[in-house]
């Protein structure tokens, strides 16, 4: 629909109806306008998954490797597809616009939400998001670079304020959006936090370069709820404030317009956006289009499956243990907590409901299954944290059928409505008229005798009877506005009783519905503590009777989420103890770390082989089981630098002080940050290892370039190991004699090749000229620094064995005017 179409459909909307269109109509969806052919359009999150409108884990979908995974494949072509996968799940749950890709960075390893952002570099992420982009949108829905900007830590989200430098914000936390604008992004998200004092819903940056300077003519949406005042954001460049149907805008935007506070020339503006929006998706016309899917449904769990494998980072490979020979093999044992319940996905808004998943355990096991016996053990006693009831140990007392019975109430305690659900964990319970309490009721058949931790998670007036003994009943204040908290994982309030295994004991959970504290409601619990001691004592047995060992540790919900920030890269409870006792009982260990985001290792070079796995998706344990056995390469380089201790990270904070951040750091983030301090980290930005090694033979780069030029660096490689394989060629970039603020080096493209035995293979890097470009302070614009620049290539960005230099010229007016 071309502009002119636009505005005549915008000029036949009265004020009022305009208005309207401006705030949600619900939690997901946007107001229709049968009028003028405009369709309720749904969003949804997220990166991983489509979870669709509803919070119910009956409404399964499919789940991706987490961002950090997706990026460590350093694979564009294979992330395009994976937002192939993506559309077709949205189309498939009627999403008409995804709220992906996440395009903040790893700032500090500390990030508590690092499992849904890329990298800690803003070309790598820039490079991943828009092969993400373009896989969702060839599928006909759009994607939304968020959360625009700085929003890379979770302390104080909704208020801090963040101080970034204006160098620094242009060419390190605003690039990967402008890339998600130049490759046609169709939305984008403002974030809760405020930039050098002005919130994102209503900065200028959302005109000026996002609208002008960008020429995004999409629409940019607010986070959930980050709209907090009416005729500030109104007169800035946001566009649609979401959720609905109550918000900051509505009525009080309609008389603000009257008063003249806010001019119908912006209202104009948003409305054209969002309808040129709906135009684009297939929502505004008399016939919505039919999409086809993007990826045929029947390689959905092969392409899972895939992906798992190829962000699978191996960090260490001492012997050559890996891979392993499975005919070799009499026994293995698989050890950890997480061996049997990883950690498929991380925590918070973006959260899927999987139909299944494979177990790390299940996928060593079907791989083996004719030639070795598996032996698993936990290695730690159960957390004491309870989880939400599953419906392997519960069952609901009315039907008898797995799972718990949800019951609303009236504030007479009449029921309202009754559902059979899968699990404990009722984030949406039924919106029924008159409802005053939820209540969860289940029958649980324990599978040990002592002292459980029962829990409920909500707000308001609480109370939970084992057998009909009550033993909580209390009122808890809502004390937090973060909608995480609130909405998706409310706090738990504990209480303790005595159960016996294999007696069936009745759970009822009740807590009341208050104005302003959410209906999610949680029934959870944990066995007693078990002995420390057994359990170690218990993995060291299996590991010497083993002839290898695969131990998978990791974070858990309350050290990585959504909501808060780390205080520990530690491993919590025990992890690293256990690795340091199987490790010792048998050399041949293979350590799996199951976490979003860097964990410190201070056991790493005590184990043969270490393998980073993320947060990677329902096909876990097939993707896994495919590494160690050699079916498949560990394909993945580290997307953000992996340190040895806490204390060595050179930026660390997430804490605000005074409601402010400071990124006092300016350009030296991530890889940069240890250069600038002269430290070496435990792993490199770009580090990984293959099946096979690699030797840098040649680096060819131009020897002279005129300063906006894109160019080719081209580097060759071979492979000298026994296997086939594929190898990551890093370029970067240098420039010692500088009178610009500049990182020591930073990367500047990147390209794979596959060789054979003997082989070699040449790679060519194709380098913007962009990258040599900076933002001048004092000019307010692009400005490229005559002289010698160094090129550097490798296979991290702390292994660069091969380097030129190329000499920078600027150009004359003229020849920048005949370009």
């Amino acid at each position: 629909m071309t502009d002119e179409e636009l505005d005549t459909l915008v000029a036949s909307l009265g004020l009022d109806r305009k208005v309207r269109l401006l705030t949600g109509a619900s939690g997901w969806r946007t107001h229709a306008e049968p009028a003028i052919g405009l369709r309720s359009m749904v969003t949804s999150d997220g990166p991983v998954g489509v979870r669709g409108e509803s919070w119910d884990e009956r409404e399964t979908s499919l789940v991706l490797p987490s961002p950090t995974a997706l990026a460590a494949t350093w694979d564009e072509q294979l992330v395009r597809e994976m937002g192939g996968l993506l559309a077709s799940e949205a189309r498939r749950k009627g999403v008409g616009v995804l709220l992906a890709p996440t395009l903040n960075l790893h700032r500090t390893p500390l990030g508590g939400r690092h499992f849904e952002c890329y990298s800690e570099d803003p070309l790598l992420t820039a490079r991943i998001g828009v092969a993400m982009i373009h896989g969702i949108q060839a599928g006909g829905v759009a994607a939304t670079a968020k959360h625009f900007v700085a929003n890379d830590a979770e302390t104080d989200r909704l208020t801090v304020d963040v101080r970034v430098g204006e160098q620094a914000l242009r060419e390190v936390y605003l690039a990967p959006f402008e890339a998600a604008v130049k490759a046609g992004v169709q939305a984008v998200m403002s974030a809760y936090n405020a930039v050098n004092g002005t919130t994102m819903s209503a900065h200028p940056l959302l005109a000026e370069p996002l609208k002008g300077e960008w020429a995004f003519d999409g629409v940019v949406v607010s986070d959930w709820g980050a709209v907090r005042s009416t005729a500030e954001t109104a007169r800035a460049a946001q566009d649609l404030a979401m959720p609905g149907p109550d918000g900051a805008w509505g009525d009080a935007l309609l008389e603000a317009l009257r008063a003249g506070a806010v001019a119908e020339s912006a209202v104009d503006d948003k409305v054209r956006r969002l309808l040129r929006l709906a135009d684009r998706i297939g929502a505004l016309g008399t016939h919505a289009p039919v999409w086809r899917p993007v990826v045929p449904e029947t390689r959905h769990r092969a392409l899972l499956r895939r992906a798992a494998s190829a962000g699978t980072v191996l960090v260490r490979n001492a012997g050559q243990l890996l891979p392993l020979a499975a005919g070799q093999l009499r026994t293995v044992a698989v050890i950890g907590p997480r061996a049997a319940h990883p950690r498929i996905q991380g925590g918070g808004s973006a959260e899927v409901f999987p139909e299944s998943f494979v177990s790390p355990l299940e996928g060593i096991q079907e791989q083996v299954r004719h030639t070795a016996r598996v032996l698993h053990v936990p290695g730690l006693p159960p957390q004491r944290r309870p989880a939400p009831l599953r419906r392997e140990t519960t069952r609901d007392p009315r039907s008898g059928e797995p799972g718990v019975l949800v019951r609303v109430l009236d504030a007479q305690g009449a029921e309202l409505h009754a559902e059979h659900r899968l699990s404990g964990r009722i984030v949406e319970p039924a919106r029924v008229e008159g409802a005053a309490t939820v209540e969860i009721r289940a029958l649980m058949r324990p599978d040990t005798t002592g002292e459980w931790t029962l829990a409920v998670g909500g707000f308001g007036l609480i109370s939970l009877t084992v057998d009909g003994r009550t033993v909580l009943d209390e009122e808890f204040t809502r004390d937090t506005d973060d909608p995480t908290h609130i909405h998706v994982s409310p706090p738990y309030r504990c209480a303790r009783a005595a159960l016996t295994a294999g007696y069936e004991t009745e759970i009822v959970a009740r807590r009341g519905l208050a104005p302003d504290t959410g209906i999610a409601t949680i029934l959870a619990a944990a066995p007693p503590p078990g002995s420390a001691e057994a359990a170690l004592a218990e993995a060291v047995s299996a590991a010497r009777a083993a002839d290898a060992v695969v131990l998978i540790v990791g974070t858990t919900e309350q050290t990585e989420s959504e909501g808060s920030d780390r205080v520990s890269l530690s491993l919590p409870g025990g992890q690293d103890e256990l690795v340091r006792a199987v490790a010792s009982a048998n050399a041949r260990t293979v350590v799996v770390v199951n976490s979003g985001g860097p964990v410190a290792l201070p056991w790493r070079d005590e184990v043969a082989a270490l393998l980073i796995g993320w947060f990677p998706g329902q096909e876990a344990g097939h993707g896994l089981a495919d590494v160690l056995f050699g079916r498949s390469e560990p394909g993945g380089r580290l997307p953000t630098t992996w340190p040895a201790q806490q204390d060595d990270v050179p930026v660390l904070n997430t804490a605000p002080a005074d409601g402010a951040l400071r990124y006092s750091e300016g350009l030296h983030i991530g890889y940069r940050a240890w250069l600038r301090a002269s430290q070496a980290p435990a792993y490199w930005f770009g580090h990984g290892l293959g099946y096979t090694s690699w030797k840098y033979e040649q680096l060819t780069a131009p020897d002279t370039l005129g300063g906006e030029d894109t160019f080719d660096v081209r580097v060759r490689v071979r492979n000298t190991g026994a296997r086939a394989g594929r190898e990551v060629v890093q370029v970067y970039l240098a420039r010692e004699d500088t009178s610009v603020e500049r990182p020591v080096r930073w990367l500047a493209g990147h390209a794979a090749v596959h060789a054979r035995p003997g082989e070699s293979a040449e790679a060519v890097v194709r380098i913007s000229g962009t990258a040599l470009r900076h933002w001048s302070v004092e000019e307010h614009g692009w400005r490229t620094e005559a002289g010698v620049f160094t090129v550097h290539a490798g296979r991290s960005a702390g292994d660069l064995p091969l380097c030129a230099e190329l000499a920078v010229r600027t150009r004359t007016p003229l020849e920048s005017a005949f370009r």
